[in-house]
């Protein structure tokens, strides 16, 4: 399968993700932590749908990727919904040129993509860098747990008249990582045949006090750590983790 073809099947995959909760995540954090300004740079933002929602909601979105690809569809989305926001293709952990921004989203655990110790490092360092004074950093993870138990050794599976796939997950070869195979099926209309695309990818996640000690060694202001959209501490069988950090000066 060619990223071209994955970025549009993306969506099919995520389509049950908690988009609004995400939304209402950030503007409760900008309320609570008083970001008053709205430049927001999305990070990782994939094909768009949080840059696009972010920005209907009144915040200066600024979106950047790897995949050039998927900023096709962010862009075409952005189009449609008459939005306007920047693409930039880069590398999250290698970010430059794009100025200053008052709040830095990862989101959607696009984090966990990072494959290495270095580049989680390399990623909060440029992030600093790029925040302006009292800016937020928020980004989400997925917890140690959710990779043991709900991702290693399980499959899930959607069964759709145009896309089907098929998502198969197993341990990877670093402590606390995961590697998901995906099929898909898709619906050729012209034939009433279906075509498979497989896709590989690789995430990898840490400690609670791990991620927290890299946000303190790279400068910020560790504000809070919560779980699973619900304002609680994290827990033994929390799944998705969440950070702000200011960049305090």
């Amino acid at each position: 399968m060619s990223y071209q073809q994955f970025a549009y099947l993306y969506d099919e995959l995520m389509k049950d993700a908690p988009y609004d909760e995400w939304v209402q995540f950030v503007k409760d954090r900008c309320v609570k932590y008083n970001v008053t300004s709205t430049r927001l740079l999305d990070l990782a933002c994939g094909t768009g749908e949080l840059s696009v929602r972010l920005a209907r909601d009144g915040f200066q979105v600024t979106g950047i990727d790897l995949s050039e690809d998927m900023l096709a569809v962010a862009q075409a989305k952005a189009e449609e919904a008459g939005v306007r926001i920047p693409f930039f293709q880069q590398n999250m952990a290698d970010l430059e040129g794009q100025g200053e921004f008052d709040v830095i989203g990862i989101f959607c655990d696009s984090f966990n993509y990072l494959q290495t110790e270095e580049e989680v490092i390399s990623t909060f360092s440029t992030v600093y860098q790029h925040l302006a004074n009292d800016g937020i950093l928020i980004f989400d993870v997925h917890s140690i747990f959710k990779v043991a138990h709900l991702f290693i050794n399980q499959t899930y599976a959607s069964s759709e008249e145009e896309v089907s796939f098929i998502w198969n997950s197993f341990a990877g070869d670093s402590q606390n990582s995961v590697e998901h195979e995906l099929s898909f099926f898709v619906l050729d209309e012209r034939t009433g045949t279906y075509e498979r695309f497989d896709e590989l990818h690789f995430q990898r996640t840490y400690p609670v006090q791990q991620y927290s000690n890299w946000l303190i060694d790279a400068g910020f202001e560790l504000l809070e750590v919560s779980a699973d959209f619900e304002n609680v501490e994290p827990h033994s069988q929390s799944e998705r983790i969440f950070f702000i950090a200011r960049k305090y000066k």
